[in-house]
């Protein structure tokens, strides 16, 4: 199987672990990291034998595959350049910063045949890809994703930078379109919305209830699920996934038995998962677990919720 010629845009924190996975991985080159800052990109470049470059342009149809790890307002016009000259392409979440732009992505990935997949690093945790395919449908959802302030996240608000983790899972196990939306938030230590809950109504009758904070004094990352004979609960942070089900036999006359199953996963490296997926995506031309759709999807609900915070 001929290497992939792989390339990384942006060597922020998350850039440099990209660059470190593609560079770990037997079937990839990484051939060129990309950085404004040119120490930064310089310090990633050496350490794994690429090049270190200032521009990306340069790179345009000399690559197979790229992951775009740059400020969100920058991920469309990267990624539609990359992809116009037909390289596959792996975008950090949210997508693009509207939905416009997303739209925008999807048909270029769509009319060059090539993988457009989006950065939703939850999907790949151990503990929700322990959830499969049940083949009941959640009907109440509530999830929990607090942390302590990181100024590295705050250009945009906690709705985009955690909130949207959850939802793009959440809509990913619902499958129903949205219905109605409410939300209620605050600004407390920057300019935007850095705690926030919203109430999603489906229109296959669940009710999601989401909570996102990056102002909380710990981390904690959870998510419960109620099915009509089955309660589910996902620890995202501890890699914990207990599942609660009524069984055959009775505890109480008339009153099934509840069991039990609880499953505790090593801690994987999810990041590497999301791109050796990526990578299996390219060469079987398989659609990517998050696709562009998908991150069009969580982006959409995003930025509704965003806009009930705002009204």
């Amino acid at each position: 199987m001929k290497k992939l010629k792989c390339a990384v845009i942006g060597t922020g924190y998350l850039g440099k672990f990209h660059a470190e996975k593609y560079a770990s991985l037997p079937d990839c080159e990484l051939t060129a990291v990309v950085d404004i800052n040119e120490t930064a990109a310089r310090n990633v470049a050496e350490k794994h034998g690429a090049r270190a470059l200032t521009e990306y342009q340069s790179l345009l149809g000399q690559v197979d595959a790229v992951s775009i790890v740059v400020p969100t307002t920058l991920h469309h016009r990267v990624a539609k350049d990359f992809l116009e000259s037909g390289a596959h392409v792996l975008v950090e979440k949210p997508i693009t910063v509207t939905v416009d732009e997303a739209d925008d992505l999807i048909a270029i990935a769509e009319r060059n045949k090539v993988i457009l997949q989006v950065g939703h690093l939850e999907r790949f945790n151990p503990a929700v890809l322990g959830l499969g395919q049940a083949e009941e449908k959640p009907l109440f959802i509530e999830s929990h994703r607090l942390s302590p302030f990181n100024p590295r996240a705050n250009d945009v608000s906690v709705v985009l930078d955690l909130m949207i983790h959850d939802i793009d899972i959440i809509l990913a196990l619902v499958d129903s379109e949205v219905e109605r939306i409410d939300a209620s938030g605050t600004a407390v230590l920057t300019s935007d919305i850095d705690i926030a809950n919203a109430r999603l109504v489906f229109k296959s009758g669940c009710v999601a209830n989401v909570t996102a904070s990056r102002i909380s004094m710990k981390m904690e990352r959870k998510m419960r699920m109620f099915r009509p004979s089955s309660y589910i609960s996902v620890d995202f942070q501890n890699r914990v996934l207990t599942k609660h089900k009524t069984g055959p036999k009775e505890m109480f006359p008339g009153i099934p038995e509840i069991l039990t199953e609880e499953s505790v996963f090593e801690n994987g490296d999810a990041l590497l998962e999301e791109i050796k997926h990526f990578v299996n995506c390219i060469h079987s031309g398989s659609n990517p677990l998050v696709s562009g759709e998908a991150g069009r999807r969580a982006l959409a609900t995003a930025l509704a919720i965003s806009k009930a915070l705002n009204k």
